[in-house]
């Protein structure tokens, strides 16, 4: 891989790779993929509780079961 390469990257990360200091890339992507899969839990968490909830409050004459 050449210099010329990092020209897609910004400056700062384009710098980094290059002074081989490439940890701080792979925290950011740490960082972000922690972000994400938080949200998403937090999401699915939310979604069963609603239709937990749901359940336990649905009339029993309108059940499929």
């Amino acid at each position: 891989m050449t210099t010329d390469s990092f020209q897609l990257a910004c400056t700062t990360c384009a710098n980094s790779f290059q002074e081989a200091g490439g940890n701080a890339a792979g925290w950011a992507i740490m960082f972000m993929v922690i972000v994400v899969v938080s949200m998403l839990g937090a999401i699915g968490f939310f979604m069963v509780r609603i239709a937990r909830r749901e359940a336990v409050a649905l009339d029993p004459q309108y059940r499929d079961d």
